[in-house]
């Protein structure tokens, strides 16, 4: 599975739903481009320094995808589906859903806009 930022916060956050939804993965990725909105909406925190300690420690029990030049196809495609769908969706969001078709992996989000991506299967909490 891979995970969304917003089920990498609810984790974080001892979301129960969330912790189940991710306890029922054989194996939990984390692309870099949630990392990096992870790591930016820490940076906002007032507690910072515990979500910082507690995405490191996270972070070595996952595997982490990188964007590749496999995944560029895939993200090119999917903006011209969705663009003539009619049904765009965030930039970040689209490099997300190219690497859960890259990888043939679910994406573990609340994001109800990644529906609009052809061969994603979301699962929600």
């Amino acid at each position: 599975m891979i995970v969304d930022t917003n089920a990498l916060s609810a984790f974080a956050d001892d979301s129960p739903e969330a912790i189940t939804a991710m306890g029922k993965a054989d194996r939990v990725t984390i692309p870099v481009v949630v990392i990096g909105e992870y790591r930016y909406g820490i940076a906002q925190s007032n507690r910072r320094h515990k979500y910082e300690e507690w995405l490191v420690g996270f972070l070595a029990a996952c595997d982490t995808l990188d964007i590749t030049m496999n995944t560029a196809p895939e993200y090119a495609t999917m903006c011209l589906e969705l663009r003539r769908a009619g049904t765009p969706i965030p930039s970040n969001d689209i490099w997300i859903a190219a690497l859960c078709r890259q990888h043939d992996l679910p994406l573990l989000s609340r994001g109800r806009h990644f529906d609009h991506v052809k061969g994603l299967r979301r699962l929600a909490w």
